[in-house]
This record gives C-alpha cells, structure tokens and sequence, in this order.
C-alpha cells in the first residue's frame, strides 16, 4: 500500500531567527517537546477512557507520530503531516488518520486556546500534563511569535503570557530524592542524558556526567542482561509519577538475576532503626553510658580496647 501523506496540524514560527523561511536547528528541541506532549496527551486521553486495561494498544506511538515533509514561508510555517496509507482498490474514500492523533491535537488546541482567551480550561484536560504545556516554546525569546493549529481550525499563540498561565492551572512539581532499577534503551553522551526504563510502559529521563558514562555505555550494550540502578534526585508531577533525575549520587550495574532479588520497596535500615527508636522511652537512652560509641566492644563484651 503506498504512502499517502495527509495534513494534521500547522505550526507557525515568526521572528528574526526565521526569516527567509530559514528553520533555526535550536528550534529542532521545540518540535521534539511538542511530538512528546502530543503522545503524552493520547497516553492519557487513551488511559482515561480505557481505565481497566493496562497495556497501551500496539505500536501506539506510532499512530501519534508526527512528521514534517515541507516548510514554508511565513516567517516559518511548518505542515505537521501522517501517513495514512492509501484507499485499497474499491473503497469509496480515502483513510483517515487515527482518531487518537485527531482528538490529542483537538485537546493541546483547546488547552493552549482556552488560557489565550482567559477561559476555564475544558474538562478533557491531562491535568498533569500542564508543566509540560507550560514549557513548550520556553526557550524563544519574546520577539519570537509561536502558534499551533489543526487543519483547519483557528491558530491560537503560545507566548510567555500563554505559559504563565499555565503555571498558574498546573499543580507544582515536586522534587525527592529517587532510587530505582531499570534497562537503558537510549543514550546521548553528547547532551549527557539518557533514558531508563523500569517497566515496559515507563521511562525516564536522565542526566549524568562524564564520569558516568562508562557505565550507562555498557548498560545499554548488554540490555538484554543487565540493569541500571540510579540514584538522585527525581522531578514529580503533583500526582507522584517521575518525570525525570538530576544530580545522580550513584549508579551501578545490575545483573538480571540480582534484579530479582532485590527489593526496591524495602524499607532502608534507616528507617527501620527510627521506627524501633521511636517507641523507646527518653528515659531509657538516659540510661545510656556518655562514652556508648568509644567503648562499644567493652559494653557489649567486657573488653577493653589495647
């Protein structure tokens, strides 16, 4: 079946970076965040309406995949298109994209247009998805103009006032420090980030130093055997769910078969111990002798030190 490219959505770019029709590479990670909300989106929308299944449809990713074919003037504007095949011989019409990637684009439209008219947001909105609405176009600068539409609907701008305001609805972050076990399937050494997966429906991203890289090399060439266990400290969404780790305290490789045996819900020693303490009477730690941790193997065994 041959490709047949159809037109989904429209982003304009207007300002000095993008004149002549001239398309800034920086912009390049502007365009990746916007492919990356509109999955987000459909993940959501999808989960939403499917609360009982707990695996996402077959290559659902790629049903909301977006591609850019051309891009014209005006300073920029950028068709965002899908493939969607082509009518077999016989059919009356022509296919349509997939409806998952249809409403996501109606939903990230009606978001961005309800706080551009100063409008309650609509009730379909992904809540916890508002932090990333938020940061989509945050590195333009003012004189920078940015706008989104679908095929044939209204564009609606994305500014900083747009973005503020979207703070503003969105519940805060939170940040904690974060402990877990995962494959690594994607490495960059050159932006030192890469991303672990602790289950086949999560991942996460994460940036490391040079010192790191070593070890994240060689847990994503033997990912088919091995782990990657990351401590630092983790970015949450108002609802708990990790977003991404920064300033990693440790990482260590782990063999499949420790992975089994290891815990990760287990309780720290810390805290084990806190809890005992915590139903001890301040009037039995009185009891202790000052010198307890000088002289520990003399309490415990009557021995003194040589």
């Amino acid at each position: 079946m041959a490709e047949q490219w159809k037109e989904m959505a429209r982003i304009y770019l207007k300002g000095s970076r993008f004149k002549d029709g001239a398309l800034d590479l920086a912009t390049l990670n502007e365009l990746q965040h916007f492919q990356e909300m509109v999955t987000s989106t459909a993940k959501a929308i999808w989960k939403k309406e499917n609360p009982n299944s707990r695996r996402l449809p077959k290559n659902f990713e790629d049903r909301v995949r977006l591609y850019v074919r051309t891009i014209e003037k005006g300073s920029v504007c950028i068709p965002l298109v899908k493939d969607v095949g082509s009518a077999e011989q016989g059919e009356l019409f022509d296919p349509e994209p997939p409806r998952e990637l249809t409403a996501t684009l109606d939903v990230v439209h009606q978001v961005y247009e309800a706080v551009q008219s100063d409008k309650t947001l609509p009730e379909n909105t992904p809540k916890d998805l508002l932090h990333e609405y938020a940061k989509w176009g945050e590195s333009f600068s003012q004189d920078i103009s940015l706008g989104f539409a679908p095929t044939g609907k209204q564009p609606v701008r994305v500014t900083l006032r747009e973005r503020e305001r979207l703070v503003s609805f969105a519940e805060p972050a939170y940040q904690d420090e974060v402990d877990i076990t995962g494959k690594v399937l994607e490495a960059d050494v050159r932006q030192k980030k890469f991303q672990i997966w602790p289950d086949e429906h999560m991942k996460v991203t994460v940036a490391f130093t040079e010192e790191h890289e070593s070890r994240i090399t060689a847990a994503l060439k033997e990912h088919e055997t091995v782990s990657l266990r990351v401590k630092g400290r983790g970015e949450f969404t108002p609802q708990g769910v990790i977003m991404k780790i920064s300033g990693v305290t440790g990482l260590d490789i782990v063999s499949d078969e420790e992975k089994e045996s290891f815990d990760p819900d287990a309780p720290r020693i810390e805290d084990v111990i806190k809890e005992i303490a915590k139903d001890v009477p301040d009037e039995e730690w009185e009891k202790l002798p000052y010198d307890l941790t000088d002289r520990l193997d003399y309490y415990l065994y009557g021995a003194e030190e040589e």
